[in-house]
């Protein structure tokens, strides 16, 4: 299952570089990786543009990714991660109560269009 959530970074050339540096293989605490697979999650990728970021999740059906993170926020290192590279992040006024990631709603999928259907 595919997921896709949204924050803000800080506007400043500095943070947005330090957040992408501590996301990088080499200087990502190893624990993190770990953590967030073994809550079920098969892929994690972050995009960028401005100050926006743009995480797609892929999970296994069966995943409730709002119980994983819970269970990825009670994992080793990953409370002391989330308070550091939460320094460079911003909520988005869209988040719900709750929320860190505000998760988007689907508009467009693809394979949704390719399916037999009548025109109006």
């Amino acid at each position: 299952m595919r997921t896709c959530l949204a924050l803000d970074l800080v506007d400043e050339p500095e943070a947005i570089a330090q957040y992408e540096h501590y996301h990088q293989p080499e200087a990502i605490w190893p624990a993190i990786p770990v953590g967030i697979r073994s809550v079920g999650v098969l892929d994690m990728q972050i995009y960028r543009i401005g100050t926006r970021l743009f995480m797609i999740v892929e999970t296994d059906e069966g995943v409730n990714l709002d119980e994983a993170f819970r269970k990825m926020g009670q994992l080793t290192d990953q409370p002391e991660w989330a308070a550091f590279v939460g320094q460079w992040q911003k909520r988005l006024p869209e988040a719900q109560p709750g929320e860190h990631w505000a998760k988007m709603k689907p508009v467009f999928r693809l394979t949704d269009c390719l399916t037999p259907t009548k025109r109006p």
